[in-house]
């Protein structure tokens, strides 16, 4: 079975090639942070759930 694809990313530049160079380089950066503490993590989630969050949504 194959692996699932990767969700469609959104077209940042006309430019094919450009684009491309451009989401490789945001995945190689992200590829080298470190990964979030359970802490980063809560924090993240609550500030994504609280009601003004929702509201300003």
């Amino acid at each position: 079975m194959a692996p699932p694809c990767p969700p469609a990313r959104p077209v940042r530049f006309d430019d094919p090639a450009r684009n491309a160079a451009y989401w490789s380089r945001v995945a190689r950066i992200a590829g080298q942070a470190p990964p979030l503490t359970d802490d980063q993590r809560a924090r993240i989630r609550a500030a994504f759930h609280t009601p003004a969050a929702r509201e300003a949504a």
